[in-house]
């Protein structure tokens, strides 16, 4: 696949385990980026760099290392105490990509990498705009419009939502009303998903032009 236009952004998480890795996969994928996850926190399943490697059959050098692995899958700030290597915020400078990049933050928003930085203070300094991964079933408005305000408050430039998980009647509308965000897409439950379901979904749903739309309304 070959794409006429780069972009850059963050997948970012309204909590733990709302399939940040999996959309991440998805966009590096479709796009064939390059995809970047500073902070790995647990290794026990492998990180989140060999999934995606493994589920977007990117090429090797299209997956970037770590600035950081921790062995434990706690918050960053207590996972890089656990193993005595705390995390210094200038090894986490961008990399130097001129084309796509995906880079996925570790847990929510709030998680702090220290004592005394949060982790939306380091998305922040990034100064990419953001892809807000929120799933689909009870719970998410909260979450989500929490996580949206966090982000507005410190006008970190949000693209718009994937909402991830069984379809939900009621959750994406609601959720667009009240953020006045774009649903990117409604991504399904699929099982034993690989790469030739991340394909068709990135036709079906018309990926690649809202993510044109969007960006070309931001530039």
């Amino acid at each position: 696949m070959i794409q006429s236009q780069s972009f850059q952004f963050l997948v970012c998480g309204t909590d733990t385990d709302v399939g940040k890795t999996l959309i991440s996969a998805f966009f590096v994928r479709g796009l064939q980026s390059y995809y970047w996850k500073p902070i790995q926190s647990g290794i026990n399943d492998g990180t989140d760099s060999q999934f995606v490697r493994k589920m977007s059959q990117i090429e090797k050098e299209k997956i970037l290392n770590e600035s950081y692995i921790f062995n434990t899958p706690v918050s960053p700030h207590w996972a890089a105490e656990i193993d005595n290597n705390l995390i210094k915020t200038e090894c986490l400078n961008l990399p130097n990509i001129k084309e796509s990049l995906v880079v996925e933050t570790a847990g929510g928003l709030m998680v702090p990498i220290t004592r005394n930085f949060l982790q939306i203070d380091q998305i922040k300094t990034w100064n990419l705009p953001v892809i807000l991964v929120c799933r689909s079933s009870l719970g998410t408005l909260n979450h989500t419009l929490l996580s949206i305000e966090a982000l507005k408050k410190r006008n970190i430039r949000i693209l718009g939502l994937v909402v991830n998980g069984e379809k939900h009647l009621d959750n994406p509308k609601t959720l667009k009303e009240f953020s006045n965000l774009p649903i990117i897409a409604e991504f399904p439950l699929i099982k034993d998903i690989n790469h030739n379901d991340l394909d068709i979904l990135w036709q079906e749903l018309n990926i690649q032009e809202n993510l044109d739309l969007i960006f070309n309304r931001h530039s």
